[in-house]
């Protein structure tokens, strides 16, 4: 299920590679559909990893621990990215219980894996800011020991949102992650999928601010409450319909490029 590829250019006498990671397929239907995101790199490290999965793939009998090992830009499952995705939350939650400001987003299609859910009501509970974009099934609810509530609200729209997105504030350092993987049990535990770590901070402010836009969305966002009665998000806000916003957002970035 991991979205990868390895571009490999010939100049001269050298070759050159390129590495590819996403968020959804890449054909003639779903580009017209699907709002997910692309990097497209020249970083040693995230190509390097990329060509391990592809090792793997290659031998599919093969102890994926065994291959998939030592990543630096990439977390895989089924071998690491269920670990790495708890201790980034554990940290967040040792930085609230220190009284510092602790913050997470995730975007996914789906939330229903129960030990990342029982996470994320630890998170809570310690009082970590928690703000959930999720599009379809969603399996949390908001605990009386929840001392933040999380926010949680779902987007549907004229095109499918399909971008997976992980922000943890990181005491500052901010990590932030395009994965394929929802946060399901049969995607983290029993398919090849692959998240990169954003490390350009342009790129990580574009995120950022698109992330923001869709979590002001108070024209196509329903929240997703304890009743599941997805009700529209309702505010004197001037109406932000997200999709249209980030377009802009984007329209403009290219003007100004």
């Amino acid at each position: 299920h991991a979205k990868l590829c390895v571009i490999k250019k010939r100049v001269g006498m050298k070759t050159i590679q390129y590495g590819f990671v996403s968020t959804g397929n890449i054909n003639e239907k779903t580009a017209k559909l699907y709002g997910d995101y692309c990097l497209l790199t020249s970083n040693r490290d995230v190509i390097a990893d990329i060509n391990k999965v592809f090792n793997y793939l290659r031998r599919p009998k093969a102890n994926p621990a065994d291959i998939i090992k030592n990543c630096k830009s990439l977390l895989i499952c089924p071998t690491d990215m269920r670990r790495e995705l708890l201790h980034h939350i554990d940290q967040e939650i040792t930085e609230a219980k220190a009284g510092r400001k602790a913050y997470i987003i995730v975007k996914v299609n789906s939330l229903s894996d129960k030990d990342m859910i029982k996470k994320l009501y630890d998170a809570a509970t310690a009082g970590v800011k928690i703000d959930l974009i999720i599009r379809g099934i969603y399996c949390a609810t908001n605990q009386k020991t929840f001392k933040v509530p999380m926010n949680a609200i779902s987007i549907v729209d004229e095109y499918l949102e399909h971008a997976r997105v992980m922000y943890f504030y990181n005491a500052g350092k901010e990590s932030m992650y395009i994965s394929s993987a929802d946060w399901m049990t049969r995607n983290l535990d029993h398919r090849v999928e692959a998240a990169v770590k954003i490390t350009s901070k342009r790129i990580k402010e574009d995120l950022k601010e698109m992330l923001q836009i869709q979590l002001n969305d108070n024209v196509k966002a329903r929240i997703l409450n304890n009743s599941l009665s997805n009700h529209y998000v309702e505010n004197k806000k001037a109406p932000c319909r997200s999709q249209i916003e980030i377009y802009n957002y984007l329209q403009k970035k290219l003007t100004d490029h």
